[in-house]
C-alpha cells in the first residue's frame, strides 16, 4: 500500500492544474468572442471549437502509454508536464494576435494539443501517488487548483478593461487589448505553477507501483484476449456505416459539420482493423495495446462513459454559446463591434469566474458529502445543480443576477474534475493509470465532438441560430448526466 502523503506534498502536486486551467479558462471564455471578431458566424462558432477535442481524442490516450513506460530524472509524469507546458505558453501568445480566422483556429489547435500533452499525466499522477483513502482528497485539491486558476483566467479581461482601463473594444477584425493582454498574462501564470509542480513533487518508480499494486498488477490483461476476427469484422462495420454517412452527407448536401462526425467512425472502424492485421502477424505495437485496453476496459469505466457522454456534452454547449447567447439576450448586442457586446462578453468572463470560484469553494465539500452519499450519489447531486444552472440562465433574463444560476454550474464542475477520476482510480491497475486516464478522455472528446457537429445545426435548423437554447439543450444533458452516475459500479476496497 502507498504510504500516506502530507497535505503540503498533496498541495504541490496539485499547483501545476492551476496553470493548466488558466489555458483552458481563458481558452473557454475568449475563443468564440476570438472567432466572432475575426468574422465567425454564431452557427459556425461549433465546428471552429472542433480543434480542442479532436487533438484530447487523439493525443491523451498515446501521451497516457507513453508515460505509463517513461522513467527518467524528472520521473514518470513530469517530463510530459514540463515540455506541455512550455508549448502551450508558445500558444497563448500567438493565439489572441491572429491575422486571420483560420490561423486563429489553428492556435486552438496547437493550444489545445499542448494542454492535453501536460493535463493527461496530471491525472495519472495523483493515482500513482496517493492510496486509495486519499484519492477523492487529492482530485478534490485538483478541483480547487482548476477553480482558482479559472477564476484568474476568466476575470482577467475585465479587470484589465474595468479596473485598468485597458480598451475591450477594438476596430473590426482586431482582438482588443484586454483580450490580448490576458493572454499573455496567463501565459506566464501557465508555467510558474507548473514549474512549480515540476520541482518540488517526486515519483514512485514503476518497480514500486508494481509493489504497491501486487502480483495482479503485473497480469496481462483481457486486452489480448479479443480474437482478431472481431478486431477485423467490428472494424469493418464501423468503417462502412461511416463511409455510408458521409456518403450520405455529400449526395444530400446537408451540414458539411456531419462530415467530421461519419469520418470519425470510418476512422475507428479502420483502426480497429489495423489493429487486427497486427496482431494476425502475431505483432503488437502501442497502437494495439491501446486499442486492447479500450475494449478491454472495467465495467465501471464503461459506467462512467455515459455519465462523461452528458456531462461533457453539456460543458461543451455552455462554453460555445454562452458568450453569443449573452451578448445577444442578456444585452442586446446586434454584432461583435457593438460596445454591448464587449460589456457582455466581458460579463461573461466573471460569470466564468463565478462558476470556477464556486468550484474552488466546493471542492471541500465534496469529500464530505460522498462520504455521506457515495461517490456516485454525490456526483449525481452537483450534475443536477449544474442542470438547474444552464437553465437558469436561460429564465434569468437580469444580466446582474446571472451569477446566482452559475453557483450551481459551479458545484457541478467541481465534481465532474474529481469524482470520475476518483471513482475509476480505484477500478483500473496501477501500471496502466496512465493510458487508461487517457482513454478515459475519449468519453470527453466524443461528447465534444458530437456537440460540435450538431449544435450548430440544430440551432440553425430548430432555433432559429438563437445561441440561448444550446445552454437548454445543455441543462438537459446534466440531467441525464445524474440519472446515469447513479448506475456506475463503484469499487470499493
Amino acid at each position: 500500500m502507498r504510504p500516506r502523503l502530507s497535505p503540503v506534498a498533496i498541495v504541490n502536486m496539485c499547483v501545476g492544474f492551476f496553470g493548466i486551467q488558466i489555458g483552458f479558462g481563458l481558452q473557454n471564455a475568449n475563443t468564440s468572442r476570438i472567432f466572432q471578431t475575426l468574422g465567425a458566424e454564431v452557427d459556425s462558432l461549433a465546428i471552429l471549437w472542433i480543434a480542442a477535442p479532436l487533438t484530447g481524442l487523439l493525443v491523451q490516450p498515446l501521451i497516457g502509454h507513453l508515460s505509463d513506460r517513461t522513467w527518467g530524472r524528472l520521473g514518470r509524469r513530469r517530463p510530459y508536464f514540463l515540455v506541455g507546458a512550455i508549448l502551450t505558453t508558445l500558444a497563448l501568445i500567438a493565439m489572441p494576435n491572429a491575422p486571420s480566422l483560420w490561423f486563429a483556429a489553428a492556435m486552438l489547435w496547437i493550444m489545445d494539443a499542448s494542454i492535453n500533452i501536460t493535463m493527461e499525466p496530471f491525472r495519472a499522477f495523483v493515482g500513482d501517488n496517493l492510496n486509495e483513502d486519499q484519492r477523492t482528497a487529492g482530485y478534490a485539491m485538483q478541483s480547487v487548483f482548476i477553480g482558482a486558476g479559472a477564476v484568474f483566467a476568466s476575470i482577467l479581461p475585465w479587470l484589465l478593461s474595468n479596473v485598468f482601463h485597458v480598451a475591450s473594444t477594438a476596430p473590426e477584425g482586431v482582438v482588443p487589448d484586454s483580450v490580448r493582454i490576458s493572454f499573455y498574462v496567463g501565459a506566464a501564470a501557465l508555467l510558474t505553477a507548473v514549474l512549480w509542480t515540476v520541482f518540488t513533487t517526486k515519483e514512485y518508480s514503476p518497480d514500486q507501483i508494481a509493489a504497491f499494486e501486487g502480483p495482479a498488477a503485473d497480469d496481462e490483461h483481457a486486452a489480448s484476449g479479443r480474437p482478431v476476427r472481431a478486431w477485423i469484422g467490428g472494424g469493418l462495420i464501423w468503417l462502412i456505416v461511416g463511409a455510408l454517412g458521409v456518403a450520405g452527407v455529400f449526395a444530400w448536401g446537408v451540414e458539411k459539420e456531419l462530415y467530421v462526425l461519419f469520418g470519425g467512425l470510418a476512422a475507428f472502424g479502420l483502426l480497429q482493423i489495423a489493429v487486427g492485421l497486427i496482431r494476425q502477424a502475431n505483432a503488437s505495437n502501442g497502437l494495439s495495446e491501446i486499442m486492447g485496453d479500450i475494449f478491454a476496459m472495467p465495467a465501471t469505466m464503461r459506467d462512467l462513459a455515459v455519465v462523461q457522454f452528458f456531462s461533457w456534452f453539456a460543458l461543451f454547449a455552455m462554453w460555445i454559446y454562452t458568450t453569443p447567447a449573452v451578448t445577444a439576450v442578456h444585452f442586446g448586442a446586434l454584432s461583435p463591434t457593438d460596445p454591448a457586446y464587449g460589456r457582455g462578453a466581458d460579463w461573461v468572463g466573471v460569470l466564468m469566474g463565478v462558476y470556477n470560484g464556486v468550484a474552488a469553494l466546493a471542492a471541500f465539500l465534496i469529500p464530505i458529502l460522498a462520504k455521506r452519499t457515495g461517490k456516485r450519489g454525490a456526483h449525481a447531486i452537483n450534475l443536477v445543480l449544474g442542470g438547474l444552472g444552464l437553465i437558469g440562465i436561460f429564465l434569468i433574463r437580469d444580466p446582474s443576477l446571472l451569477w446566482l444560476p452559475m453557483i450551481g454550474v459551479g458545484c457541478a464542475w467541481a465534481s465532474i474534475v474529481s469524482m470520475p477520476y476518483a471513482i475509476l482510480s480505484s477500478a483500473v491497475p496501477g501500471r496502466k493509470m496512465g493510458v487508461y486516464m487517457g482513454v478515459f478522455n475519449i468519453f470527453i472528446v466524443v461528447p465534444q465532438l458530437v456537440a460540435a457537429t450538431l449544435l450548430g445545426l440544430i440551432l440553425k435548423s430548430v432555433f432559429g441560430g438563437q445561441a440561448i437554447w444550446a445552454l437548454v439543450i445543455g441543462g438537459v444533458s446534466f440531467f441525464i448526466a445524474a440519472a446515469s452516475a447513479l448506475r456506475v459500479k463503484e469499487i470499493k476496497s
